[in-house]
């Protein structure tokens, strides 16, 4: 309820134990399996493919939007096959941007929408809380996350029928057992119908979450502020290139630029200690996903991107040190 009333919707919330546990069950509750397909951009972490791979689907990889690293819909749309069940588009760096596109996709082939929102939670898009509108949204609560309980998920979606599946499968297949559970009941005489997991919320999680939650708008205000000073700051710096979005909407997860000679700034970062990533190597180059085809944007974008240090605990004095080394670097 506590999520609900935050994210001002109707939908109904499930929580998991994790956020790849929420992809996997979500997908496993709409019956996706071997012989299946779910398109999905490259440009993620492994964890949504695990996901669609552990239920014997194949994941099918995009290409992405250069400028917000969002499913390119004209990619995928070439992409989709006899056997495509599900579109899986990933909030890159906390954006929805380009949703829109996805369900006019979706809806034009009967396609259900599983959203990989794990970075995503408290941001907006078109002025509407990301989870409080679409078909299915999984939220994660880990310890980098825009909120945390230790580890932990969330599924959102308004169709009762899949919930009551994934309200089940997340605790081993047993029937109505959350109900039962909610009374501080056991369910000694049950059925089980469908594949279950052991992906139910703790109690211990839960609680830290609902503190958590509480502090949501504090850590919104740091993580612009944080975000507003980086694009000021770097704006002149014309090797540095940033991603389009509204980040007035966004509570950013991770803050990536766009950097020429992008190996040789982050060894100059690392080498004046300041923490810095690429998020992410691009699945379709992975052995277990490689693909017989290329996706050039997202090679390119992969040659590019940096992840620059934006936490809630990022200090002013921090943030001008890694803004200077920038500067530096390019010689501004």
């Amino acid at each position: 309820m506590n999520l609900k009333n935050y994210l001002q919707t109707d939908m109904d919330v499930v929580c998991v134990n994790t956020g790849t546990s929420a992809l996997h069950l979500a997908l496993s509750a709409l019956n996706i399996g071997i012989g299946d397909e779910v398109l999905v951009p490259s440009l993620t972490y492994v964890a949504s493919y695990q996901a669609i791979s552990a239920t014997g689907a194949t994941p099918i990889s995009c290409e992405i939007k250069e400028k917000t690293f969002f499913i390119d819909i004209d990619d995928a749309k070439n992409k989709i096959t006899s056997r495509t069940k599900v579109i899986m588009p990933v909030h890159y760096a906390s954006s929805a941007k380009g949703i829109d596109e996805v369900y006019n996709l979706a809806n034009e082939n009967n396609l259900r929408v599983v959203e990989d929102a794990a970075q995503t939670f408290g941001s907006k898009q078109n002025n509407k809380f990301v989870g409080s509108v679409g078909d299915i949204i999984c939220f994660s609560f880990d310890g980098i996350k825009n909120i945390t309980s230790g580890e932990g998920g969330a599924i959102l979606s308004n169709d009762k029928e899949f919930v009551q599946r994934i309200k089940d499968a997340r605790l081993l297949g047993v029937e109505k057992d959350t109900e039962k559970r909610y009374n501080k009941e056991r369910s000694w005489d049950f059925d089980v119908s469908h594949q279950g997991f052991r992906y139910h919320m703790s109690n211990i999680m839960a609680a830290i979450g609902l503190v958590q939650l509480t502090r949501v708008e504090e850590f919104r205000a740091k993580r612009q502020k944080i975000v507003q000073s980086y694009l000021i700051n770097l704006e002149t710096v014309k090797e540095v290139g940033f991603l389009d979005f509204n980040y007035e909407e966004l509570i950013s997860h991770i803050f990536v630029i766009k950097a020429e000679k992008r190996d040789e700034l982050r060894a100059y970062l690392l080498k004046n200690n300041i923490e810095c990533g690429v998020h992410y190597k691009p699945n379709h180059l992975l052995s277990k996903y490689k693909t017989n085809y290329s996706l050039p944007k997202t090679e390119k974008a992969y040659e590019e991107i940096l992840t620059l240090p934006c936490h809630v605990d990022l200090t002013q004095k921090e943030q001008d040190k890694v803004v200077e080394r920038i500067r530096e670097f390019y010689g501004k």
